[in-house]
């Protein structure tokens, strides 16, 4: 399995090769040359598959380069009930007729980003052990990435974590969880700023190739395929819980700020699952939003990025969207640079409104898209609990609100669930007037010492900081 940049680099490079590197030198996104296709027959081997063995089946369609023995332990060794607290690791439950929970927050964040993390840490330990080298990440997050990072890195021998975040945009659960961990290794940066510019940020140092070379940067955003690789996992999963066989199409609604996770979905649908429509759901920063509806897509800045109750998604410039633009027009890499590099680069936004493509976002690749205000959230919190007895994180309250207004008959919807309702306890307390259990060992959480360096927006300060701490 080869794989090519979105941007057009002459290169092909191997699994490992991508798992190390992040962005493309061209400062493209990775994706194999063709996706691996699932047949009616595979879909029935793998339905009865436990968790870990339908992931090995999974990711050795994309990975060559690590011995199979070697990548099925990795599995087997990833997800386990001791982990992620169930057997299932993903169990679904129907929530109502047609609408189904698919739960991907019972690992050690208390969020979906563990889902891939934990993978991900295991295969950089195992990677670099066998070239004998270092690794230093440089991550940005809005909230559930840096703490499933740094839960996953932490004590791995032979890599340091970077990780930057936008100055008090995140709940103090999730500052907590990050700025509380002591290890050596992991480096906490809060940005003067937005996501937006700690993403920047990430992207200017990964195209300075000096750098990169030098201090061997990588990354863990799901700008980095193995990370996305991951998230496929866990739609064939709900899918085979959704359905008794594998002539019934599902689909599944994806709360999303950066289009990694539902960048997954995608990937699961063009192998050939069953997956008849793929709904993104935005907040109030409804940059996809406003593309699956008109056709624009149109970055914000950093002043017009709104402060919300799901502060994952606040989320102006998607990252991944550029995987998904690149199936979208015919994967000419020659149209994709103009879009990104000039038209989004120039003037902040590209139009494919009468472009034929823009038609297939819905018609052939099932996209739909959805909008939620924090009283749409507080009103699903409420509704979701008396109805249902079940509390609901805000980011999958968007998902909720945007999965009953895109409902066919007959058509088992999946919701993905974003992170367990207490890493947002004050909306909680405000839609329900209670604050939502925790698990004990996050008991006094805020209150313990923590170990943050505060920076500007600015590329430079970030890249002298690392020089300094990798000396």
């Amino acid at each position: 399995m080869n794989y090519l940049s979105t941007r057009g680099h002459p290169d092909r490079k191997r699994f490992c090769e991508i798992l190390l590197e992040g962005l493309a030198p061209d400062g493209g996104l990775y994706l194999p040359e063709a996706y691996p296709q699932v047949d009616t027959a595979t879909l029935a081997k793998w339905r009865a598959l436990p968790y870990a063995e339908l992931a090995f089946e999974i990711l050795s369609l994309y990975i060559d380069d690590i011995p199979a023995a070697d990548l099925k332990a990795i599995c087997a060794k990833t997800y386990t009930a001791e982990v992620f607290g169930t057997d299932e690791i993903v169990p679904l439950r129907e929530l109502e007729d047609g609408v189904y929970l698919e739960a991907l927050s019972n690992g050690p964040t208390l969020a979906f980003k563990d889902m891939a993390m934990q993978l991900l840490g295991n295969l950089f330990e195992y990677e670099l052990a066998r070239r004998g080298a270092e690794l230093n990440i440089l991550g940005a997050t809005s909230g559930d990435t840096g703490s499933a990072a740094e839960y996953a890195m932490r004590g791995k021998k032979g890599v340091r974590v970077f990780m930057t975040s936008p100055d008090g945009r995140m709940s103090p659960f999730q500052q907590a969880q990050m700025f509380s961990l002591q290890d050596e290794n992991i480096h906490n940066i809060a940005i003067t700023g937005v996501f937006d510019d700690c993403q920047d940020i990430v992207k200017a140092v990964s195209n300075d190739l000096g750098f990169k070379r030098k201090y061997r940067i990588g990354t863990v955003n799901s700008i980095n395929w193995a990370r996305l690789l991951a998230q496929v996992v866990y739609y064939f999963a709900g899918y085979f819980q959704a359905t008794a066989s594998n002539d019934k199409p599902v689909s599944f609604t994806v709360p999303s700020g950066n289009f990694g996770n539902v960048c997954a979905g995608h990937v699961a649908r063009m192998m050939g699952l069953p997956i008849q429509t793929l709904v993104v759901a935005t907040n109030e920063n409804d940059v996809l939003d406003e593309f699956f509806r008109t056709g624009v897509y149109r970055v914000r800045a950093a002043v017009d990025t709104h402060e919300t109750s799901s502060p994952s998604m606040d989320i102006s410039k998607a990252s991944n969207f550029e995987r998904f633009v690149f199936d979208l027009v015919g994967r000419d890499a020659a149209k994709l640079r103009k879009l990104f590099v000039d038209d989004l680069g120039l003037q902040g936004s590209f139009d494919l409104s009468a472009d034929p493509a823009f038609k297939q976002a819905a018609e052939r690749f099932g996209f739909k898209s959805g909008r939620s205000t924090h009283a749409d959230r507080l009103a699903t919190i409420r509704d979701t609990d008396k109805r249902f007895a079940t509390l609901v994180d805000p980011h999958t309250a968007d998902g909720l609100k945007a999965a009953r207004e895109q409902l066919v008959p007959g058509v088992p919807m999946v919701v993905l669930e974003t992170a367990l309702p207490i890493k947002f306890a004050a909306t909680l307390v405000e839609a329900l007037g209670a604050e939502p259990a925790r698990p004990k060992k996050f008991e006094g959480i805020e209150a313990l010492p923590k170990r943050v360096v505060k920076l500007p927006a600015d590329a430079e300060a970030v890249k002298a900081y690392i020089a300094e701490n990798c000396d």
